[in-house]
C-alpha cells in the first residue's frame, strides 16, 4: 500500500468534473438548486474499470457483509431481491431487464474511494457512499425520488436518464420499490462513459440501460429532522440520569380511580424538566452519529505491533485511514467511528489534516507528540488505520 493523502479541490479550481466550472461556481449555481449534466466529466474511464467490472460487482454481491440488491423488471412489474446472492443465480440472469446494485463499494476498493474523494470540496459529514450498479439492456429501478444529493457517473455502456422536478409524489401500490405513480420528466439524456449527471434532492428520475452498462452513484445524505430527532432521543436515553422516584405519601381515597390527576402530572412534568439539552450534548451526538459505522461494517484487526515500531513505520511511510473509517471534528472534539474524544492540544492541526485528507505523509508523522502516537497506535490496533510495512 502506498500511503498518500487524498487530493483536495480548492474552491476556485476549475474542474473537468463540472465542465470547467469551479467547485465554488457549482455550489453557488447548482448545489441543491438544479440539475447539471456534464459530458466527458471523467475522461479517464479506465480508472473505473478496476472496481466497476461485472466480475468485481458479482463477487461483492456474494458477500454477506456487503449490501446488494437485484431489481428485475417485466413490463411495469418490478421484483426486488436482497443479497448475498449465489454466483449461479447471477450468472444465469436473463439477457435483459435486470439491475444489480452494490452499495459501499468505496469501503471495499481504494480505486473507488479515490473517485469519491474527488468530491473533497464537500463536507465528509454529508457523505453517504459510492454505489455501483450494473444493468442489462432495459434494466432499471423505475421512476423514483431520492432524499439526497447524487452524482451519477457513467462508467461503461449507455444509460438513458429521464428526470425533472415533480410535485406529485404519489407512490404506486403493490410494488416492492418506492416508485412514482405519475412520473412526468422534463429532461431526457443518454449518458455515455465518462458523463456525469448531478441531481439535487427531490428530483424525480428514471434510468434505463440502453445496452449493458455500469453506473456509479456518489450520494451525499440529507437526513430528515425526524430521523435525527429519533436518533438523538435514543442517544439521550443512554445518557440521562434523573434521581428520585415518583411518590405520593399524602394520597387520599379516590372516587374516580381511572383519572390521572393534576398532582401526578405536575410531579412528572417537574422531573422531566430537569432533563437539560444543551449545545454540547447536540454537538457530541451529531459527531458520533455521523461517524457511526453502518451495521454491516467490520474492521480487520492487524497483527499486534509495538508502539515504538508503529512510530518508526509511520515516520518512514506515513499512514492512511482505513476505507471504512469515518473521522470528523469540530472546534473541541474528534469523532472517529462513533466515538468522541477531546481534541488534543498538541498536534491538533495534524489530526484535523488527517480527517480532511484521509492520510498523512511520512514527514507529517516524524515529530508527533508521544500522546498523539499513542492515540494513532490505538486506532491502528482497532483496524481504523493502515500503514505500509
Amino acid at each position: 500500500m502506498s500511503t498518500v493523502e487524498s487530493p483536495r479541490a480548492r474552491p476556485g479550481t476549475r474542474l473537468a468534473l463540472f465542465g470547467g466550472r469551479s467547485p465554488a461556481t457549482f455550489l453557488a449555481r447548482y448545489w441543491q438548486r438544479r440539475s447539471l449534466l456534464v459530458r466527458s466529466a471523467w475522461p479517464a474511464v479506465d480508472e473505473l474499470a478496476a472496481f466497476a467490472s461485472r466480475e468485481r460487482l458479482f463477487t461483492l454481491a456474494l458477500r454477506d457483509d456487503v449490501e446488494s440488491r437485484l431489481v428485475t423488471r417485466s413490463g411495469m412489474r418490478y421484483e426486488l431481491a436482497h443479497g448475498p446472492f449465489r454466483r449461479r443465480h447471477l450468472e444465469r440472469l436473463p439477457p435483459r431487464d435486470w439491475t444489480l446494485l452494490v452499495s459501499g463499494v468505496n469501503l471495499e476498493d481504494r480505486a473507488a474511494d479515490r473517485v469519491l474523494r474527488r468530491f473533497a470540496f464537500l463536507p465528509w459529514a454529508r457523505l453517504d457512499d459510492l454505489m455501483v450498479s450494473i444493468a442489462a439492456p432495459g434494466g432499471g429501478v423505475g421512476p423514483h425520488v431520492d432524499s439526497y444529493d447524487v452524482f451519477l457517473l457513467q462508467a461503461a455502456g449507455r444509460r438513458r436518464w429521464r428526470y425533472g422536478r415533480q410535485r406529485d409524489l404519489t407512490l404506486r401500490n403493490g410494488v416492492p420499490l418506492k416508485l412514482l405513480e405519475r412520473f412526468a420528466p422534463t429532461h431526457s439524456e443518454t449518458l455515455a462513459p465518462g458523463d456525469l449527471l448531478y441531481l439535487p434532492p427531490g428530483y424525480a428520475h428514471d434510468g434505463v440501460a440502453v445496452d449493458t452498462c455500469v453506473t456509479c452513484s456518489i450520494g451525499f445524505r440529507a437526513p430528515l429532522f425526524q430521523e435525527l430527532a429519533e436518533a438523538f432521543l435514543d442517544d439521550l436515553r443512554d445518557r440521562v440520569a434523573l434521581d428520585g422516584r415518583y411518590a405520593d405519601p399524602g394520597l387520599r381515597p379516590r372516587s374516580h380511580p381511572g383519572e390521572i390527576d393534576a398532582a401526578m402530572r405536575r410531579q412528572v412534568a417537574a422531573a422531566l424538566k430537569r432533563v437539560r439539552i444543551d449545545g454540547a450534548m447536540i454537538a457530541s451526538f451529531l459527531g458520533r452519529w455521523l461517524t457511526e459505522p453502518k451495521p454491516l461494517i467490520h474492521f480487520t484487526v492487524p497483527p499486534r505491533t509495538r508502539r515504538v515500531d508503529f512510530a518508526q513505520r509511520i515516520a518512514r511511510s506515513g499512514l492512511a485511514l482505513d476505507l471504512r473509517t469515518q473521522m470528523l471534528y469540530d472546534r473541541t472534539t474528534l469523532y472517529v467511528n462513533g466515538e468522541a474524544m477531546a481534541m488534543p492540544q498538541t498536534d491538533a492541526s495534524t489530526l484535523r489534516r488527517l480527517a480532511d485528507r484521509r492520510g498523512l505523509a511520512a514527514r507529517a508523522c516524524r515529530d508527533l507528540a508521544p500522546a498523539t502516537i499513542a492515540l494513532l497506535h490505538g486506532w491502528h490496533r482497532h483496524g481504523y488505520l493502515e500503514t505500509t510495512p
